[in-house]
């Protein structure tokens, strides 16, 4: 009995250690990446939200972070499990052509998934960015944590006017500092979640590119209504802020197309809520990777993510959240078979382009099982 106590004791010990020793390096080493903590009007305005109680936001109704299982049971399966997190071969990738970017845009809806949930797209004449990341690594540090499993089809210097970016909530592997203030300084606006304009303010993106919104509320570009739709997830970029600014899903609705974005979440009667209200979609980009049993409250399973883009009314489903960094405990290509295996089974039109490569709506979309060949 002694001898477990002590074991537990020290786990307990070394784990608050590491994150004391985490803490104070990011001090010197991170503490610009951190962001900001809400304060002010925009604390105030926090406190406004049906979301926000006792000074966090939380899930209504209540999702645990953990559905079964434990910390330490869930820590031995990350360091010792068997499954294939690293694809075996490069992931193909395709660079788009910059001549494919026009300017004034074309109407229609097109889009190019840059790995993870970074998607780039085109709505009507519109140019809008889900969740942009091009950092190496989705880390408060440059040299530490989760790299990319491919390269980027294009680099910063290389996009294309960024007419908004949308947020779906503050981790790093969907909000970056580096990539936040580069597209700022091009002009692009940025729409996220209460809270998250503390962060962006704090890496000197000016108030009037920041459009900060609670969900169901709406901005737009131009005559794109841009609108804040719930998601069941968390947040937090440091280690005692968790849940300190809000989470979202974002629907884009033009004069003729319709694109969601479901950012992270568990699966939950929210997304047939947001196909009454405003679908059909004619394009969904759905999390499909990044999930285990014991967390299937706020990272929901392929098979629910395939009843999620049939809640939504959704046409056409892009897959991502996937085969861009090792952050779960599954096989790097589990969650596209699943994916696929479910899609087939519920007659979803299915899009697996190339990280780089063009989905454009108005041609057949024929694709292959790219990931079939890394072998």
């Amino acid at each position: 009995m002694f001898g477990k106590r002590a074991q537990k004791i020290t786990f307990y010990t070394s784990f608050v250690l590491i994150g004391l020793f985490l803490s104070v390096l990011c001090q010197t080493a991170c503490l610009s990446s951190f962001g900001g903590s809400p304060s002010g009007t925009r604390l105030e305005r926090m406190k406004t939200s049906k979301m926000f109680h006792d000074g966090k936001f939380e899930n209504d109704p209540f999702v645990p972070m953990l559905s079964s299982g434990n910390y330490i049971g869930i820590l031995k399966r990350q360091l010792f499990g068997s499954e294939m997190r690293i694809p075996p071969s490069p992931i193909p990738i395709q660079k788009p052509d910059l001549k494919t970017f026009s300017d004034p845009i074309s109407p229609g809806l097109r889009a190019i998934w840059f790995g993870h949930s970074s998607v780039l797209v085109e709505i009507d004449g519109i140019r809008i960015f889900t969740d942009p990341v091009f950092s190496e690594k989705v880390s408060p540090f440059e040299s530490i944590g989760p790299g990319r499993l491919f390269p980027l089809p294009l680099e910063l210097s290389e996009l294309p006017n960024i007419d908004a970016v949308v947020i779906s909530h503050d981790h790093y592997d969907h909000l970056d500092m580096a990539t936040a203030q580069f597209l700022a300084k091009k002009g692009t606006k940025y729409f996220v979640p209460l809270g998250i304009g503390a962060h962006l303010e704090s890496w000197g993106i000016p108030e009037n590119q920041i459009i900060e919104l609670d969900w169901w509320e709406k901005g737009n570009i131009k005559n794109i209504e841009i609108i804040c739709t719930p998601a069941v997830h968390y947040s937090g970029r440091g280690i005692f802020n968790g849940k300190s600014t809000l989470w979202s899903s974002w629907s884009l609705i033009g004069p003729k197309h319709k694109f969601f974005h479901s950012g992270d979440t568990g699966y939950s009667p929210h997304f047939t809520e947001i196909g009454k209200k405003l679908g059909p979609f004619d394009l969904t980009s759905i999390k499909v990777g990044a999930y285990d049993w014991t967390w299937e409250g706020i990272h929901m399973s392929p098979e629910s993510a395939v009843q999620a883009h049939l809640d939504l009314k959704g046409k056409t489903m892009l897959p991502v959240h996937w085969a861009t960094f090792n952050l779960a405990i599954h096989s790097w290509d589990e969650p596209i078979l699943r994916t696929k295996q479910g899609a087939d089974q519920n007659g979803v039109r299915l899009a697996t382009p190339k990280p780089g490569e063009w989905l454009d709506l108005k041609k057949d979309l024929v694709f292959e099982s790219w990931w079939e060949k890394v072998k």
